[in-house]
């Protein structure tokens, strides 16, 4: 987890008490970030594994499957906001950090979109698959996006409308609600839709990001050249 303020994810949650004194447990327990960004990795693993395999049960199998996956999208939340805590306030960032911020989160990602896709491919939908695999791309390249700016020196660029906390949060919705609609004989329509939604939207954060980076950069080009003359 790198410790550079600047170019932290803006989150209200980071001083909420419950988090600074589970921050505070681990760093004294000399757990490091790193390892803490490993759990997030493991709770993506065991979550889009579960979604894979829910759209394949029965309806109460596919239902405690999508409850669980949810309890691991949540829990990944907050490994996430646990490294930080402990690399920045706690002074605990390995000279590794920088790797462990941005892979993680990207193999996170691609595990819990693509899961997804395959569980609506298995309860009957073919071709979703396509869909989680391609908001799995998008979501890598919002990110590439992001790290390509602050390569060229500029500011860790987080705007949306799809950002990691409103997809983890469209995919959190989706299977809770996914949970319930074989009530009305759906079977990963409702898992379809959000991932549309996750497309579309992680699509506009891509072009929105690009313009930004292209905006600052042409903006900076401008300002030397007025301090030449």
């Amino acid at each position: 987890m790198t410790n550079d303020l600047e170019n932290r994810r803006p989150l209200k949650v980071r001083s909420a008490s419950w988090a600074r004194a589970a921050a505070a447990r681990l760093a004294h327990a000399n757990v490091s970030p790193d390892a803490i960004s490993c759990a997030g990795v493991a709770c993506a693993v065991l979550g889009g594994s579960l979604m894979m395999l829910a759209g394949g049960l029965g309806p109460a199998g596919r239902a405690v499957a999508l409850i669980l996956a949810v309890l691991c999208i949540q829990l990944r939340l907050v490994c996430n906001l646990l490294d930080g805590l402990v690399a920045v306030e706690h002074g605990k960032a390995s000279p590794a950090g920088p790797i462990w911020n941005e892979l993680p989160d990207r193999v996170a990602d691609v595990l819990f979109l693509v899961g997804a896709g395959y569980f609506a491919r298995t309860a009957g939908l073919h071709g979703a698959e396509a869909l989680g695999w391609l908001a799995a791309v998008l979501a890598v390249v919002t990110a590439y996006v992001r790290e390509l700016g602050r390569g060229l020196g500029q500011p860790a660029d987080f705007r949306g409308p799809m950002a990691k906390p409103q997809r983890m949060a469209a995919l959190t919705v989706a299977c809770l609600i996914s949970v319930v609609e074989l009530l009305w004989r759906g079977n990963g329509q409702i898992m379809v839709a959000a991932l549309a939604i996750i497309v579309v939207g992680t699509l506009i954060t891509v072009v929105r990001r690009t313009r930004h980076l292209a905006i600052r950069l042409s903006d900076n080009i401008q300002s030397e050249d007025e301090d030449q003359h």
